[in-house]
């Protein structure tokens, strides 16, 4: 008698679960049709001229080109400037790397050192290799760096193509006073002006 008893519930709970089931699905159906029923709204994709992956693609194939399909050439003289710079102290410290290092094997092994270098001993020779080589790979991370900032850039300069800035949002200083309970509080307050 346990037993039917139990056997009777489970089945009367799966019964009921599919029930429940099939009554939300047609609702979910419902649903989705009533949404689609409603005017379509507008989305990044449908309101902006510009692709952002598009504009990233450009700048990691040539650095500056994705800010010229974003039309910003402003930026092309900041951005190359900044590189040519960066390239600068590259070869700087690396020409300077290659002197104390091969000054520094010339004296280790007993040959003539160039001029420029003869005034260094041994130690100052070595310990100026290593600082120009150390300068030259921490410039070569920071033209990594500034690369892939320029990736970024073109990437949201064109998510912000659409980007407005007018009077229907404000941000200003707000100041309440509540004497009946003596506070005061101070913060900031921001509108939103939906009507046009």
């Amino acid at each position: 008698m346990r037993n039917n008893l139990v056997n009777s519930s489970i089945v009367f709970l799966l019964l009921s679960i599919g029930h429940f089931s099939w009554g939300q699905e047609k609702s979910f159906v419902q649903l989705d049709s009533a949404l689609n029923s409603f005017p379509q709204i507008e989305t990044f994709q449908s309101k902006s001229k510009l692709d952002p992956n598009r504009a990233a693609l450009y700048s990691a194939v040539i650095p500056g080109l994705g800010q010229i399909y974003n039309k910003q050439y402003w930026k092309l003289p900041i951005l190359y400037g900044g590189a040519i710079l960066i390239g600068h102290y590259i070869k700087y410290n690396h020409d300077f790397y290659n002197g104390f290092r091969n000054a520094y094997i010339a004296r280790r092994d007993g040959g003539d050192v160039p001029e420029n270098y003869a005034r260094f001993d041994i130690d100052r020779l070595q310990y100026n290799a290593e600082k120009f080589k150390r300068d030259r790979d921490f410039l070569i991370i920071i033209g990594c760096v500034y690369y892939v900032l320029n990736i970024v850039d073109a990437h949201v300069a064109a998510h912000l193509s659409e980007f407005e800035i007018n009077d229907d949002l404000s941000l200003s200083p707000a100041y309440e006073d509540n004497s009946q309970f003596a506070r005061r509080n101070l913060g900031l307050s921001l509108t939103l002006n939906l009507n046009k």
